[in-house]
């Protein structure tokens, strides 16, 4: 338990890590999609900003789990067993849930797009993270 602890928090702060430099990025390369997020439909004041701030630790815990129980189907080097249990985890996960989001919410298709590669793109690192510390 303490091992899943350590690792869930570890892929978790990297993720973290990850989101402030994407939300950089976003801003400072993509002023036009960052500006999408002054929609009503965003609601970051208030009480629940910090869910958004958990939410890399929420995944990681998720994939730990995840990782642990589906590991012996990835085969080849560490860095291809997180990548594909990104892509498993992108196309069972990430991409109905943007479909969703899409069909029913009032964002842009280009909006949901970044959201589907990054999701995706987070779901890989915490299984590059994952195969290399727990093969």
């Amino acid at each position: 338990m303490q091992k899943l602890l350590i690792k869930g928090f570890a892929a978790g702060a990297i993720l973290l890590a990850l989101s402030y430099a994407a939300l950089w990025v976003l801003v400072n390369f993509f002023p036009d999609m960052a500006e999408q997020y002054y929609n009503p439909i965003f609601d970051m004041e208030g009480d629940k900003t910090y869910l958004y701030f958990l939410h890399p630790f929420i995944l990681s815990f998720a994939l730990a789990w995840f990782w642990r129980r589906f590991k012996s189907l990835f085969h080849g080097p560490f860095w291809w067993r997180g990548m594909e249990m990104g892509l498993v985890y992108g196309l069972v996960a990430t991409l109905p849930s943007m479909w969703i989001t899409f069909s029913s919410l009032s964002v842009s298709f280009a909006l949901v797009i970044t959201w589907l590669l990054y999701g995706i793109f987070q779901a890989v690192v915490v299984g590059i993270v994952y195969a290399k510390i727990s093969p």
